[in-house]
């Protein structure tokens, strides 16, 4: 795909990017197997192994967890109440959508308890050795600490275009609005009205501005990261796109992907 040579010129060190179809990595650019810290991409794959465990019988979606009324439901869309980077409360559950890294490690400590395994061993079991997914490591935080390569999301997208983990209801439930109508801050862009997510998955719905193209369909879902990194699949067109930096995200990102995600739509719809 000649759009993806645009990572040439992004002011980086490093980059890679991939575009993802129903069959497979449909275009590529950059060291596909070079290892960058994902941030919050890491929320995704932490999601993604709660769904497993959800399926699994270890956990349920709407059993209590973290802070009092919450749930898991809760944790994985960010309407626990729980602050950014602590455990502590700013609102009751259910009633604000605040984006919160601790809510994942509270999600995490709650799998390892309820499964005895370590986090870290549970989603590289649940998600990594199953999708063969061998670079990726999360090393830190549940909420930030992954790492990964181009190739190893991609064969991830992959599994979020046609779901082999976990079933085809789940994925359409994790995908979509979670507690509909809750307004809060998208990092990096301010506040939305509303700001939708879904368990784990941050959806397109109507903002603006965003980190996407903004011909990328509302019901786009995905995630960025603070280190420069994004991962978004489009299941209008069934199309994934993810990328991989090693700088911080800042106004360089916010100029450099929205042109490049409606550069991979456009060259794919052949305008």
């Amino acid at each position: 795909m000649h759009c993806l040579d645009a990572i040439e010129h992004w002011p980086v060190d490093h980059a890679a990017v991939a575009v993802i179809g129903p069959d497979g990595r449909i275009g590529a650019a950059g060291d596909q197997d070079r290892v960058f810290a994902l941030a919050s991409v890491t929320k995704p794959l932490v999601a993604y192994a709660a769904l497993v465990a959800v399926e699994e019988g270890a956990i349920e979606l709407d059993q209590p967890a973290g802070p009092p009324g919450a749930t898991v439901r809760h944790l994985l869309a960010h309407t626990s109440g729980l602050a950014f980077g602590e455990p502590t409360m700013q609102s009751a559950p259910g009633t604000k959508r605040i984006y919160s890294s601790a809510g994942f490690e509270v999600l995490a400590d709650l799998i390892a308890a309820e499964t005895d395994i370590a986090f870290p061993d549970y989603l590289r079991e649940a998600v990594f050795a199953p999708l063969g997914m061998a670079a990726s490591t999360l090393d830190g935080p549940a909420g930030h600490g992954a790492r990964s390569s181009a190739a190893d999301l991609a064969r991830f997208a992959g599994e979020l275009l046609g779901p082999t983990l976990i079933s085809s209801e789940t994925a359409r439930e994790a995908t979509g609005v979670q507690f509909p109508g809750l307004d809060g801050l998208l990092p990096g862009y301010g506040v939305q009205r509303p700001n939708d997510w879904g368990l784990g998955f941050e959806i397109k719905s109507g903002k603006a501005p965003h980190w996407t193209g903004a011909t990328n369909s509302p019901s786009t879902y995905g995630h960025f990261g603070q280190s420069g990194t994004f991962l978004w699949v489009d299941p209008d067109r069934s199309i994934a796109c993810v990328a991989l930096a090693d700088r911080a995200f800042g106004d360089w990102a916010k100029a450099a992907w929205p042109p490049l995600s409606e550069a991979v739509l456009a060259e794919l719809a052949g305008t």
